[in-house]
């Protein structure tokens, strides 16, 4: 779908790197300019599942000759990632005011948790710091509880890989149409704080509330996992009613006074409790038959490797294994795009000789 459309992307940490991938699978060429490390560092490795689908050269920053090259590449590009703090790039000589210069077209992705601007702009932090700050952590716990480390889906990825891809292809269609390029600020707190929309949505119905616990999807028995017999969960999620009626026949609840008070409140944790007792007395794939192809939004709780067997996760091919990894297939799909696997993972540098040549204007 991005067939024609180059990316450099300098090696970073998480986000930025997602994003490359994102963008190569979705057809872009994506160069990714790695480090050069020392053999003997500790968690040393020559290959990284998100560099599927890229091209690999290995370039020192500061070295004048490879400085060079980074700069003829960026003047062929029509984007670029980066996930380096506020000023590192621009102490490179790489700074969006250089390289717009000898490319007005290019869309300067920067990647960060804090954003370019602000008081915490270089100030260190982690995913958990970012939507901790944001607003978006504050749901992530049962009543009196901590809020526990949620996979960074929700920082990382979700607040910060998907708006710096949303953003540069955003910019991409504006130079298009003949604007002119531009840098896209992708901050994980902005991000975060973007996808809590949604659920704020919420309150003009008085379906949410600052109280953690009594909210319409983090408080009722209907909207939780549960601890099943082999030690495996179950998730439930049947919020209309229609759907909750379901989940209570096939239960057998149906004409229990209780259960069907479905949002009153003072009930939930009574129900909760007796829920728990239910699913724990049965195994996972126990409750997984009992409501398989029903409304009743029941759900089996899988790890990734699990998920690999899954009669809908397998039918429509999501997970894969390659070169020694698990992988996702590229996501979304494309009715006049055949889906194939991703690009193979390349050994870091592997495309050195062929970038360069591309530089000086020799064909493979």
């Amino acid at each position: 779908m991005l067939n024609g459309v180059r990316i450099i992307e300098f090696e970073g940490l998480g986000p930025g790197p997602f994003a490359g991938m994102l963008l190569a699978d979705l057809g872009a060429e994506v160069i990714v300019i790695h480090r050069a490390v020392p053999a003997d560092t500790p968690g040393r490795s020559d290959q990284n599942p998100l560099d599927r689908g890229k091209r690999s050269i290995i370039l020192d920053l500061k070295a004048a000759e490879d400085l060079e090259t980074v700069q003829k590449l960026l003047k062929t590009a029509d984007g670029l990632i980066e996930g380096m703090r506020p000023g590192v790039m621009e102490r490179l000589g790489l700074g969006p005011d250089v390289v717009l210069r000898d490319n007005p077209n290019l869309v300067y992705g920067r990647m960060t948790g804090w954003g370019q601007t602000g008081p915490l702009a270089e100030v260190a932090g982690h995913d958990l710091n970012y939507i901790s700050r944001a607003g978006a952590l504050w749901y992530a716990s049962n009543p009196g509880e901590a809020p526990f480390t949620p996979p960074t889906l929700v920082g990382d990825i979700g607040g910060g890989a998907l708006y710096l891809v949303i953003g540069m292809l955003s910019a991409l269609l504006q130079v298009k149409y003949g604007g002119q390029g531009c840098v896209v600020d992708a901050a994980i707190v902005d991000g975060a704080a973007h996808m809590m929309s949604l659920l704020l949505s919420l309150k003009a119905s008085g379906g949410l509330n600052e109280a953690r616990g009594t909210s319409i999807l983090d408080g009722p028995h209907w909207s939780r996992s549960y601890n099943t017999a082999c030690g495996g969960f179950v998730s439930v999620q049947c919020l209309e009613p229609k759907f909750y009626q379901i989940f209570l026949e096939r239960l057998g609840l149906s004409q229990d006074e209780a259960f069907s008070q479905q949002f009153n409140r003072a009930l939930w944790p009574e129900l909760t409790a007796r829920l728990s007792e239910i699913f724990s007395q049965k195994t996972r794939a126990h409750w997984d038959q009992i409501f398989l192809g029903s409304d009743a939004c029941v759900a089996p709780v899988l790890s990734p490797d699990e998920a690999q067997s899954d009669p809908h996760i397998n039918a429509r091919d999501i997970w894969y294994e390659a070169q020694g990894h698990l992988q996702a297939r590229p996501a979304p799909r494309f009715s006049n795009w055949e889906r194939a696997r991703a690009g193979r993972i390349p050994q870091k540098d592997q495309d050195r000789d062929a970038i360069l040549r591309d530089l000086k204007g020799q064909k493979e």
